[in-house]
């Protein structure tokens, strides 16, 4: 069901008038929270609804309510990112202090062909991070098609931490301190001391509330 503001930019879908997906992320910004705010700039991003740049740009002049979520929300919306998890991995540690990584960076052979792609990533200091959903348990040739993948990680020393959803719902803070313990390990730039709070009132944990609607 698509609801549309009579001052919105609208668009046609099989006939029916639509708000535009910058106006529905604006709009959606008085209904949901910060972390799923982003995951839906980055499933829009990724679908080529908008750009990273234009979502930044619509949401500096919008003034419904939300505003001021949704322009923060479109601050963290990036390109290339694979999976609403994806997302909410990201947030979970940039929240907490973590310098940004890289999004799908990719390891190519000497003449230059792709070789690996990381999920989240500090190229500098070789540290991967990635979810890992339930069915790459679950699957037997998933799980022997990784083995050479992981086998490579290990011989070009980089460190991969794999996160599960129990990780992000359940254990926020032990998945953050696992991570910042190996950035600090490595000695990444930029890592504060120790991990910021603003994580908290978006993944509370064991209410599996993570990203819900009272977290702006």
């Amino acid at each position: 069901m698509c609801h549309v503001d009579l001052d919105s930019d609208v668009q046609l879908v099989e006939g029916l008038r639509c708000a535009s997906p910058l106006d529905t992320f604006g709009q959606l910004a008085s209904l949901i929270g910060l972390v799923d705010l982003v995951v839906v700039g980055d499933h829009l991003v990724r679908h080529q609804r908008t750009t990273p740049e234009r979502l930044v740009t619509f949401c500096a002049g919008f003034r419904g309510p939300g505003a001021a979520l949704a322009r923060r929300a479109a601050s963290y919306v990036r390109k290339d990112v694979d999976s609403p998890m994806e997302t909410r991995l990201r947030m979970l540690l940039v929240l907490a202090g973590v310098p940004e990584p890289r999004i799908n960076h990719t390891v190519r052979e000497v003449d230059g062909q792709p070789l690996r792609r990381y999920d989240l990533s500090w190229p500098d200091v070789r540290v991967i991070v990635e979810y890992d959903g339930r069915h790459h348990v679950e699957r037997i040739e998933q799980w022997a098609a990784d083995l050479p993948r992981r086998e490579g990680i290990d011989n070009d020393r980089w460190r991969i931490i794999v996160v599960v959803s129990r990780g992000i719902y359940q254990e926020p803070a032990q998945t953050i301190e696992r991570v910042f313990r190996v950035l600090r390990e490595r000695r990444l730039p930029g890592l504060p001391a120790r991990p910021a709070d603003g994580w908290r009132p978006h993944f509370p944990g064991h209410d599996g509330l993570g990203g819900g609607r009272k977290a702006g």
